[in-house]
């Protein structure tokens, strides 16, 4: 998924909890849900920093690179403005992008 077109808050945002518990029935359930949905983004997100961060890493031991290492820098400034995964969470979730089942529910039909 791209993360960067998603339409998320950047800020913090007042839920109303009755909005978010509809699907479920159960204020708690939708934290779960929306809970392991952030936990998988972060670590996509966290992946993908890494592997263009090692593009531009160098393996040579020279003080004047390490602080002029400006692509870097730039990459890490616009994974740090992208919402955080929660806030990609419950975006995908109100806009019905997530997929979870209940074991419980289907193995007694």
């Amino acid at each position: 998924m791209d993360y960067k077109k998603t339409n998320a808050e950047t800020t913090t945002v007042t839920r109303d909890l009755r909005n978010l518990d509809i699907k479920t029935g159960n204020i708690y359930e939708t934290v779960v849900v929306i809970s392991k949905r952030a936990n998988q983004i972060g670590a996509e997100i966290k992946e993908e920093l890494t592997n263009k961060l090692n593009e531009f890493a160098s393996h040579v031991d020279n003080l004047e690179e390490i602080f002029e290492n400006r692509e870097q820098i730039e990459i890490s400034k616009f994974y740090e403005r992208l919402p955080g995964p929660a806030a990609i969470a419950i975006q995908e979730y109100l806009e019905n992008k997530i997929y979870y089942r209940k074991p419980s529910v289907e193995n007694n039909n």
